[in-house]
């Protein structure tokens, strides 16, 4: 029989991957171990955790993982660290552009406010680069817990480093906390700076948030936008308008979107003519990084490596990468998809 083609050699863009959620779980266990921080079973000998969000109580529960995680990074060192090796997680997965998400808010207190940490991460991303080769845009992302004036806070700083490196604004966290529309000035100052907006929409909450998304912020693209299948005529807006999809497919399933990977309704999507970018969200607490989010669509829908191909180039087509970075990876897309695939002799 034919062996598949490594899809690690896959060339490909990231577009949803989270600051703190990117870390390695053995740099979170060693971080935590240097400073006496004790984490629970969960992050440790249970790894990675059993999570569901189908509930508030569920999202709490992940939430507070996700700040234990974030209690390590107590040096500028830390935070280095983690963006080199979130970029050599994605070269060694086939990543040829990374767009990594972050709230300066929530690291701003230990690290002299979200100015001084937006000019720390962006410095991290140079380096980065400089060591990978991996070219970086940093989204900054409002948390939607808290007062739409943050927002509007945020998505100033974000407009002040849209030359240096920011490329986008988001909106994260719980999607059923808060009132999106309430955030809508804050993405229009992002908008006036030509950032790419992409708030979080369609995963917890299903199509009337999507259309939320769209009507009130304005989305170029959607954190999730998976729901989107639930209702075929949002759907073709969402094709005709050109809106992307960055769908997350394990992390679906273990917030309890869906049951298993053959409910994620990939197919649906791509058959409608949505533009799909698959994005690992938080590996650190799901276990599965960018590959791994091909290789699971792969054999839960049993997609050819023509089809993984065009996911991969649409990941590319709807990044704020330059043109020369895409350009690049999509020659070695196509010969990628070119070079004959192994044999397994059964």
């Amino acid at each position: 029989m034919t062996e598949p083609r490594d899809l690690r050699r896959l060339p490909k863009a990231h577009l949803h991957l989270h600051f703190t959620g990117s870390m390695r779980h053995t740099t979170l266990l060693e971080l935590a171990e240097r400073d006496g921080i004790a984490l629970p079973d969960s992050l440790v000998s249970d790894w990675p955790p059993r999570l569901s969000a189908s509930d508030e109580k569920g999202w709490f529960r992940f939430q507070r993982l996700y700040d234990v995680a974030r209690s390590v990074l107590r040096t500028e060192d830390d935070v280095r660290r983690l963006v080199l090796e979130a970029a050599e997680d994605d070269v060694a997965d086939g990543g040829r552009w990374l767009e990594i998400q972050v709230d300066p808010s929530g690291y701003g207190g230990r690290f002299g406010g979200i100015t001084a940490f937006t000019d720390l991460v962006l410095d991290a991303v140079r380096s980065a680069t400089a060591a990978t080769g991996l070219p970086i845009g940093v989204m900054i992302a409002a948390n939607r817990t808290r007062h739409p004036l943050d927002a509007r806070t945020l998505a100033r700083l974000a407009g002040q480093y849209a030359d240096r490196g920011v490329v986008a604004f988001g909106l994260s966290n719980d999607e059923r906390r808060g009132t999106t529309a309430d955030f809508g000035p804050a993405f229009r100052i992002a908008e006036r700076a030509g950032l790419l907006l992409a708030p979080h929409g369609g995963e917890l909450r299903g199509p009337d948030h999507i259309r939320t998304c769209l009507d009130a912020l304005g989305a170029h693209r959607l954190g999730h936008g998976v729901r989107a299948a639930e209702d075929p005529e949002l759907l073709a807006r969402i094709v005709d308008a050109g809106v992307a999809l960055e769908v997350c497919p394990v992390s679906n399933v273990a917030l309890g979107v869906y049951s298993d990977l053959t409910s994620v309704p990939l197919p649906t999507l791509l058959e409608a003519g949505a533009t799909v970018a698959l994005g690992a969200d938080d590996p650190l607490l799901f276990g599965s990084r960018l590959a791994g989010q091909y290789a699971t669509m792969r054999a839960a829908h049993d997609l050819s490596d023509a089809d993984l191909a065009d996911l991969a180039r649409m990941s590319l087509a709807v990044s704020r990468a330059p043109a020369e970075v895409r350009t690049r990876a999509e020659a070695d897309i196509d010969a990628w998809l070119a070079a004959a695939p192994g044999r397994i002799e059964v």
